[in-house]
């Protein structure tokens, strides 16, 4: 986990000031920018591969990539690792169940908000964390991805995400083994820690509200029929996934982390989309600016500045819009787009609801 520097908040103007100063030695030679360039390398190589192999969801692939990708190969086969039997755990599991729980609306909205509870638990307590929140992920992907498209087979979405989750953990492990000649570095994977019985009980609560609001998923596709549902309940998962230290210290972590994911993913969202309809969908313009939006969230991401998340989403948002299925289409950006903002109007007014009954 990178350190962070906590420090009381300055307001916007000073943050971006800050925002600034950091990126004005940029591009200087560091271990920071290397890891930068590294970063891009494995997302080009997934997208260039999944293009190849015909895979469904570019971005997701070249998203898997920049999320597996670590300075130290250690570290990357590490997450990788957890990455792919994360999502072949959770597909397995959604396919298997999926002929029951598309019977009734009631059953499938239980299904998501027991998988996402118990697999977001553990994520929180677990050193497997990330393999944890990956099974979860998928679990509620391939499920909410066949209440949409009920006529279509569940086992071709489920071989889909894992093949995209593979094309891009093999990109970032290929990559990260190339660096490690040039970067030779030791990590290891962290230690185990106990959790104290406090720590449970907040892991339970904070997990207790992310699988609620993924319970709402299905009513909301029953009432509007509103597409890109996939990308809500990643929102979802992903927001309520914080350190269990944060979730010590902060009085309300996942409000944190979720206004770092609106302002982060609203403007990359809103920057990628731009020049995807100022470049008319030119290929070249197109992916020096893919380039620039990865390496500038991971900039961010890599710094001490207390908005590291919002780099994160400021990298997805870019490869959400920029990097659609088949060549450029901003109206499945755009679509992919809003369901991250849907996602976090599910998960908002459960948070509230629970703060007010912990007051």
């Amino acid at each position: 986990m990178r350190p962070h520097r906590h420090q009381p908040d300055t307001g916007p103007r000073a943050l971006l000031a800050e925002l600034w100063r950091d990126f004005a030695p940029w591009p200087a030679v560091s271990l920071r920018l290397a890891d930068e360039i590294i970063c891009l390398a494995s997302v080009l190589l997934a997208i260039f591969w999944s293009h190849l192999l015909d895979v469904g969801n570019v971005g997701w692939a070249a998203f898997s990539a920049y999320m597996v990708i670590r300075t130290s190969f250690a570290d990357s086969l590490w997450r990788g690792g957890l990455r792919v039997l994360g999502t072949a755990a959770g597909v397995a599991l959604a396919w298997l169940l999926a002929p029951h729980l598309m019977r009734a609306t009631a059953l499938l909205s239980l299904a998501l908000a027991l998988g996402g509870a118990v697999t977001l638990y553990l994520a929180l307590l677990d050193r497997r964390g990330y393999g944890w929140l990956i099974a979860g992920l998928s679990f509620a992907m391939v499920l909410v991805d066949g209440m949409q498209h009920p006529d279509q087979s569940l086992g071709q979405f489920a071989q889909a995400r894992l093949l995209e989750v593979c094309v891009g953990t093999g990109a970032a492990v290929l990559v990260s083994a190339l660096a490690m000649l040039a970067l030779p570095r030791t990590s290891t994977p962290p230690a185990p820690e106990t959790a104290a019985p406090q720590c449970r009980q907040a892991a339970f609560l904070h997990a207790l509200q992310g699988g609620i609001a993924l319970a709402l998923i299905p009513w909301v596709w029953r009432v509007f029929h509103l597409q890109a549902l996939s990308q809500s309940s990643i929102t979802i998962m992903a927001v309520m996934m914080v350190p269990m230290a944060d979730l010590a210290a902060l009085e309300q972590p996942a409000a944190t982390r979720l206004r770092h994911r609106l302002a982060g993913a609203g403007i990359g969202g809103l920057v990628a989309t731009a020049v995807l309809l100022l470049s008319h969908a030119s290929p070249l313009i197109m992916t020096l600016a893919a380039c620039i939006g990865v390496m500038v969230g991971r900039h961010i991401e890599n710094g001490k500045l207390p908005i590291t998340y919002a780099g994160t989403q400021f990298a997805l948002a870019f490869l959400v819009v920029l990097v659609p299925d088949g060549g450029p289409d901003a109206a499945l950006g755009a679509e992919r787009l809003a369901g991250i903002f849907l996602g976090m109007a599910l998960l908002e007014p459960v948070r509230l609801l629970f703060q007010r009954f912990a007051r």
